[in-house]
């Protein structure tokens, strides 16, 4: 079967209205955090507390998803989205009320990390209801699992793209405030619709007996938590980086633009990782992607114009989503199938984590050297990708390649299985 004819497949499978509802569904979690900085810094005209009511949803983020994730795992997507989605939208719309009344900034903090803390993480979650819904597909199962995993990667990636870019066009047409706001609604509309779609039920339906069953944390899921932790990080270095050298040179805003196009690159590769054959074992895709990091984020360091900035990061992410894409992949073999769900929120969530350090790391440095400095960040994270994903391929080619009709991990012989590579 053609890459095409498998994402034909998947859209059969699915169908368009779940497409349309999972993808608009997370666009409130790319919006939020761009929204938020804006919104406050432009009620209260410090930058300062406007990074801190952001940092604040994101990190809150960062420590709900998982649990929401296990939660998840134990009593189904459907009543936990639900929820989340409800709260997380309602917490939004809150916030720009909050911030628009002149509330004191402890209650607009206070705001914006209860939102961030019950937003529900629709990318990952998507990709657990995948095994459940190509179940019936036999022999052709795991290539079309790996296909559903490069199109959420590709979905993830337009999604931050697109998120920021409405907030800046709702944020000049109207204000901040609306952009947020808009977020809100489409989050208690699109998150609503994607936990009531019959896909949770189904999800829950197919989990295993052993719902509890099985740990998280292996050796092989650690070197996977450090392969997003370095992806963030390399995330949040070249937004610092973009920022310090398109300010320079007198276009500060051109630096969203030229961030947004590390996620074009990202999702043309992030579509056509589906046509790698199937020898290219899933281990090797990870290394190759972590290389091209390395390799392909070395030209920052000597970068010195915008114009060329825009063609160093949009090479450079055409690496970006295949890694992503192989990690998820792996992630989903390295947990018992009942963890699943919390394995991929997990993984999302150390994605932000790597971010935050990295912006915060790169903007330090871009104080005292420049554009330059920041650059090196993403750099050195490059190159740790490249050095972890040679030091824990043993790892990761130990994992079984596939899962059994049960849901169960599948043995390394099984006739399900793609290349270890």
């Amino acid at each position: 079967m053609s890459p095409v004819a498998r994402y034909r497949r998947l859209l059969t499978i699915a169908g368009p209205r779940y497409v349309l509802v999972a993808f608009l569904g997370r666009l409130p979690l790319a919006m939020g955090q761009m929204g938020t900085l804006l919104l406050v810094a432009g009620a209260t005209g410090s930058y300062g507390r406007g990074g801190a009511a952001a940092g604040g949803l994101a990190v809150a983020g960062a420590v709900g998803a998982p649990v929401a994730g296990a939660l998840a795992d134990r009593v189904g997507q459907r009543p936990v989205v639900l929820v989340q989605s409800l709260l997380g939208g309602t917490g939004l719309l809150v916030l720009v009320a909050l911030t628009r009344g002149g509330a004191p900034f402890g209650a607009v903090l206070v705001a914006a990390v209860l939102a961030g803390l019950t937003m529900p993480q629709v990318g990952p979650l998507a990709r657990v209801r995948w095994r459940p819904m190509t179940r019936a597909e036999g022999r052709h199962q795991p290539r079309l699992l790996e296909t559903a995993f490069s199109y959420e990667g590709a979905a993830d990636e337009a999604s931050f793209v697109l998120g920021p870019a409405l907030v800046g066009v709702v944020a000049v047409l109207v204000d901040p405030g609306a952009a947020v706001g808009l977020a809100g609604l489409l989050l208690l509309g699109f998150g609503s619709a994607f936990a009531l779609h019959p896909t949770a039920a189904l999800a829950h339906a197919h989990r295993p007996a052993a719902a509890r069953g099985g740990r998280i944390l292996s050796g092989a899921f650690a070197v996977l938590l450090g392969a997003q932790l370095l992806m963030g990080v390399v995330f949040g270095s070249v937004q610092a980086g973009t920022t310090a050298l398109t300010t320079a040179a007198g276009q500060a805003g051109l630096a969203g633009v030229v961030h947004a196009t590390l996620g074009v690159g990202s999702v043309l590769a992030g579509l056509a990782i589906a046509a790698v054959p199937e020898r290219v074992g899933v281990p090797t895709r990870v290394l190759v992607a972590a290389c091209g990091l390395a390799v392909l984020s070395a030209p920052l360091l000597v970068v010195g114009s915008v114009a060329g900035l825009f063609v160093v990061v949009l090479v450079l992410g055409l690496v970006v989503a295949p890694y992503m894409i192989s990690v998820f992949v792996l992630g989903e073999r390295a947990v018992h199938a009942a963890r699943v769900g919390t394995a991929m929120t997990l993984l999302a969530s150390v994605t932000g984590v790597g971010y935050a350090v990295g912006s915060g790391t790169a903007g330090l440095l871009a104080d005292l050297h420049g554009h330059t400095g920041a650059f090196v960040v993403t750099v050195g994270a490059g190159v740790g990708a490249a050095l972890l994903a040679t030091a824990g391929r043993p790892l990761l080619r130990a994992l079984p390649p596939g899962r059994g009709a049960d849901g169960g991990q599948a043995p390394a012989g099984s006739t399900l299985s793609t290349s270890p590579g």
